[in-house]
C-alpha cells in the first residue's frame, strides 16, 4: 500500500498512480459526461478497490466507481492530511494543580485512515494542548501512563492507575483526572473506589464516545469539566464524568461503584444505577445531587490498597447453562465466583451441586442480579434460600461489575475467608444503597 495513497489498492491504486496524484491533491474525475472535482481522500484499507473518494467543495465526500470510461487528472497539489500538535497554552498563575493521567481510549484517539477506525494516538499532553481552555481552569500536570483501548486493561493496570493517582495526590494535586476508554470504565472506576480509600480530593475518570477530531466529539467538554471538578469540586470520591444528555449543556458525575455504560454510542451513555448521580456541572458551576458524600479535605491521609486477585469470574446464568462452567472454574483454581443470577438472585437447581461443590472447595461464591434496578433478596423463594444455605453470599443492590471488582479487591487484601466475607458485606465506597429508591 502506498503511503501517499492511503487505503487504495488494485484498480484504484493503478489509476491514481498513472495520474500522478496523491492523497490531498485536487483531482478532476470525468465519467459518463459528468465531471467531479475535489480533494482526494484516503480510504480504509478494508474497503473495495473499485472506488475513488473525493471531498467536494460543498464539504461532502463522494465515492466514484471505476468503469472503463473513467478519466482522472491532477488539477493541483493540495495540503496532505496530517495532525499537528498545537502549541501548549500558557497556564494561569496561581491555579490549582490537577494531574491528568492518560490511559488511552476514544478520548485519546483520532481517526486512522488506514483502517477507517479510531486509534489510540494522543497523550495526556496532547489532550491538554488541543483543549487550551484547560489553562484557564488549572495548572495541568499531564502524563501518559498507558495508550491502550480499555478492553485491553487488566487488574494489573488498575493497580498501576491507583498507585499513580496516589503519587499525584501525595504530591499535592488538587485532584486527579484519568482519561480512559468508556467500554470498561465502570470496572476501573469501581477498582479505584476500593483501592483509594479515605480520599482527600476527587479522582475523576473521563472518556468520550466520539474521538477528539470529530465535529460531534464530546471529548473537549467532558475533559474540561472533569478538570474543573477535580480542581474545585466539593467532593472527594472516585467518579465518572460524562455528558448528562445528548446535548452539550451539562456533565454529570456518577459514583464509581454505581455506574454502568448503557448505550453503545450515545454521548450520555452512562447511568447511575440504584442511586442518583453524585453531582452535575452546568455552565461551569457544580451542584451536588446527593447530601451524603465524602467531602474534600486536603489534610486527609490517603490509604492506598491497590492489590487485586485476578482469579475471580463473573458468570451470567441463563436457561440451559451448563454447571460445568462452575466446575471448570473450581478445577482451574479460581478463588471467587460472582453469579449474575435471575430476578432476586437465583440459578437453576441443576446448578446446585456445582455451586455447593465450589463453596466446599473454599471458593467464595456471591450473588448479584441480572436486573438493572432493584436488589437481591434470596429469602423470598426456596430456590434462593437453598443457595443461602450452601454459603452463597447475597450482595444486595451491588452491580455485577462492581461485585466482580470488589471480590477481586477483597481477595487481594487477605486470604482469610471470614475477613473476605466481612469486606464484601461492608459498605466501603457507597457500593450498597441503604434502600431501593423508586426510579
Amino acid at each position: 500500500m502506498s503511503e501517499s495513497l492511503i487505503g487504495y489498492r488494485g484498480e484504484a491504486l493503478k489509476l491514481l498512480r498513472e495520474a500522478n496524484v496523491e492523497v490531498g491533491d485536487v483531482v478532476r474525475i470525468t465519467k459518463g459526461g459528468l465531471v467531479y472535482e475535489g480533494l482526494l481522500m484516503p480510504r480504509s484499507m478494508y474497503e473495495d478497490e473499485r472506488h475513488i473518494v473525493i471531498k467536494l467543495a460543498s464539504g461532502y465526500n463522494i465515492g466514484v466507481r471505476i468503469t472503463p470510461e473513467i478519466h482522472v487528472e491532477k488539477v493541483r497539489e493540495g495540503v496532505k492530511p496530517s495532525f499537528t500538535l498545537p502549541p501548549r497554552p500558557e497556564q494561569k498563575p496561581g491555579s490549582p494543580k490537577v494531574a491528568l493521567v492518560s490511559t488511552g481510549g476514544t478520548i485519546a484517539s483520532r481517526v486512522d485512515y488506514r483502517t477507517g477506525a479510531v486509534r489510540a494516538a494522543l497523550s495526556a499532553e496532547e489532550l491538554y494542548s488541543i483543549v487550551p481552555e484547560l489553562a484557564e481552569v488549572a495548572n495541568i500536570d499531564a502524563e501518559a501512563l498507558f495508550s491502550v483501548y480499555s478492553e485491553n486493561l487488566t487488574p494489573k493496570h488498575w493497580t498501576a492507575m491507583a498507585e499513580r493517582a496516589a503519587y499525584h495526590i501525595k504530591g499535592g494535586a488538587a485532584g486527579v483526572v484519568v482519561a480512559h476508554g468508556t467500554d470498561t470504565m465502570g470496572y476501573t472506576a469501581a477498582a479505584l473506589s476500593f483501592a483509594l480509600q479515605n480520599l482527600p480530593v476527587p479522582v475523576i475518570l473521563v472518556g468520550a464516545q466520539r474521538s477528539s477530531d470529530r465535529p460531534s466529539s464530546d471529548a473537549a467538554l467532558n475533559l474540561l469539566e472533569a478538570v474543573r471538578a477535580a480542581a474545585f469540586g466539593p467532593f472527594a470520591e472516585v467518579v465518572v464524568a460524562m455528558h448528562a444528555s445528548a446535548s452539550d449543556d451539562s456533565i454529570v458525575f456518577h459514583r464509581g461503584t454505581k455506574v454502568r455504560k448503557c448505550h453503545t454510542s450515545r454521548r450520555d451513555t452512562f447511568r447511575s444505577i440504584n442511586s442518583p448521580p453524585l453531582a452535575k456541572m452546568e455552565h461551569g458551576k457544580i451542584a451536588m445531587l446527593i447530601e451524603d458524600y465524602r467531602k474534600r479535605d486536603p489534610s486527609g491521609e490517603l490509604m492506598l490498597k491497590p492489590n487485586f486477585e485476578e482469579k475471580v469470574a463473573l458468570v451470567k446464568f441463563h436457561p440451559g447453562a451448563s454447571p460445568k462452567l462452575v466446575k471448570w472454574l473450581v478445577e482451574d483454581g479460581y478463588k471467587g465466583i460472582v453469579l449474575e443470577g435471575t430476578g432476586l438472585g437465583h440459578v437453576g437447581d441443576y446448578w446446585f451441586s456445582a455451586v455447593k461443590e465450589a463453596v466446599e472447595n473454599g471458593v467464595l461464591v456471591a450473588m448479584t442480579s441480572q436486573c438493572i434496578w432493584g436488589r437481591v433478596n434470596m429469602k423470598v423463594y426456596d430456590q434462593g434460600r437453598d443457595l443461602l444455605a450452601m454459603g452463597v453470599i447475597p450482595l444486595d443492590d451491588m452491580l455485577p461489575e462492581t461485585a466482580l471488582v470488589k471480590t477481586m479487591w477483597a481477595l487481594g487484601q487477605t486470604k482469610d475467608q471470614k475477613e473476605v466475607r466481612n469486606l464484601l458485606k461492608a459498605n466501603i465506597a457507597y457500593e450498597y444503597s441503604p434502600r431501593t429508591l423508586y426510579e
